[in-house]
């Protein structure tokens, strides 16, 4: 009966150590054999495999890529010396599972709080160097690429690939938010001066050119005037003169007849002359100038 049991025991025992002799690896791990701490195998790809049972052990490590999310936002300064809160994400993978557990062991904490430090300096040290403008919209993906090569940098000394580095959001606290809108407040004001002063020298210009161009139009209209009142004046002195050549009795005639209508024009006027003067030779008689 005893030999019966121990047959049956040291059956049961062999099936049980053939069992433990096997395990399987799927696609989202790497899987590491360990035989007394020492590392004897790493397998990267799915499959079944054996180890030595009671001496070896296996240990996974996730391949697929993975998420360190802050639970809350970090308080960076720019360069200004305001304080944003700069909330962000790491995507990062294991690249080389033998530099990972020999830095981190199966304590995925270690790469995490590792990647998270090397992150954040990072956005202090590149925030420190811009401005508040620039970290929010202006070079964001500028700072975004210099952290994440020496994010990647460092997490290769423990195996790991960065895959991204993102900002979720960067927020300015209540006295940055206070300050930054009393000097946008100041800014809006200096250019809307300069605008003013801009739009003054103009419209100063624009008047000086119009005087100018006034003045110009002006003096040559008067010019044109005066040249066609002498091209008038000599054409009627030419008209009278040959009238007057023609006959001269009858333009000295129509010259006093003019000289009357004009000296007669209003009852008001008044003129004191000796009544025997040339000026009424024509009104005494009409042929004074031909004697007949």
């Amino acid at each position: 009966m005893n030999r019966l049991f121990s047959v049956v025991a040291i059956g049961l025992f062999a099936a049980f150590a053939f069992f433990l002799s096997f395990f399987t690896v799927d696609e989202r791990y790497h899987a590491v054999v360990f035989q007394f701490s020492e590392a004897k195998r790493i397998i990267s790809k799915p499959g079944i495999y054996f180890k030595v049972p009671f001496l070896q052990e296996v240990r996974r490590f996730d391949k697929r890529i993975q998420t360190i999310d802050e639970s809350s936002p970090a308080r960076i300064q720019t360069v200004e010396k305001m304080n944003v809160l700069a909330d962000s994400y790491i995507k990062w993978q294991i690249a080389d599972v033998e530099k990972y557990y020999k830095a981190v062991g199966q304590v995925e904490g270690k790469a995490t709080d590792r990647l998270r430090t090397t992150v954040n300096n990072m956005l202090r040290d590149e925030f420190g160097k811009r401005t508040v403008q620039d970290v929010i919209s202006g070079k964001r993906e500028e700072v975004m690429r210099q952290v994440r090569k020496v994010a990647d940098a460092d997490a290769e000394r423990i195996g790991v690939r960065i895959v991204d580095v993102r900002l979720k959001r960067v927020e300015l606290e209540t006295g940055t938010l206070n300050s930054v809108y009393e000097r946008m407040q100041s800014e809006r004001k200096t250019e809307a001066n300069r605008l003013r002063a801009e739009g003054a020298a103009q419209a100063d210009q624009i008047r000086a050119d119009a005087d100018k161009q006034r003045e110009v139009v002006l003096a040559d209209a008067y010019n044109k005037a005066q040249q066609m009142k002498g091209d008038g004046d000599a054409k009627a002195a030419a008209i009278y003169a040959a009238a007057y050549g023609k006959n001269p009795e009858f333009y000295a005639f129509y010259k006093s007849m003019d000289a009357y209508r004009e000296s007669f024009n209003k009852k008001s006027d008044v003129m004191v002359l000796d009544p025997s003067s040339e000026f009424f030779k024509y009104m005494k008689n009409p042929r004074a100038g031909g004697g007949k």
